[in-house]
């Protein structure tokens, strides 16, 4: 029987969750926001406001502490250094759960996991754009379906593409195709 054990177990040994949950801390420290299943993001507040806790009162004994849960020397520096000081007025309640509805491929319940404040918004609002859009847009800032017609319009760039359809299947296809979807 499980009598007295709290806390989810999450489908891993003791060491392994451990091991986890301190990673994704380390990761919630570097980044500022984190995309979680539900279940792991309510086992993660509890480790992640308890550093900050230990952060807040900052002696060395304390950094000792956190330093057993995150190895990252870097990581640790900017807890205490910039993280504990902006909730040095705050008494817990650190982190934001907010829930962003189930997952494509088996409907878990997915979760954003952040930590409050405006200056924490602020610093790691213009992060998604600069790291994970590269692949979806150019340099040019136009999208990856624009057709070669919208990208030679654009004012102060030479024409790559040569006169003339250069792309019959973006004009509206060959007139094959356009009797097989009429059918």
């Amino acid at each position: 029987m499980r009598h007295g054990k709290r806390g989810r177990k999450l489908g891993r040994t003791a060491s392994h969750k451990r091991a986890m949950l301190n990673n994704m801390a380390a990761s919630l420290f570097t980044h500022g926001s984190i995309r979680t299943t539900h279940a792991k993001a309510k086992e993660l507040r509890g480790v992640a406001e308890r550093l900050i806790t230990f952060a807040k009162r900052g002696d060395l004994h304390a950094r000792r502490q956190v330093l057993r849960r995150i190895r990252n020397q870097r990581v640790v520096a900017k807890l205490f250094d910039e993280i504990a000081t902006s909730f040095s007025e705050r008494n817990g309640g650190y982190l934001r759960l907010l829930k962003l509805g189930p997952r494509r491929g088996d409907r878990v319940e997915m979760c954003l996991v952040e930590m409050v404040g405006e200056e924490f918004r602020a610093d790691f609002s213009g992060r998604g754009e600069s790291d994970g859009d590269s692949g979806a847009r150019g340099n040019s800032g136009k999208s990856a379906g624009a057709s070669a017609a919208d990208v030679a319009d654009t004012p102060g760039e030479p024409s790559s593409a040569p006169s003339g359809e250069a792309y019959p299947e973006e004009a509206g296809g060959s007139s094959e195709d356009q009797e097989r979807t009429k059918k």
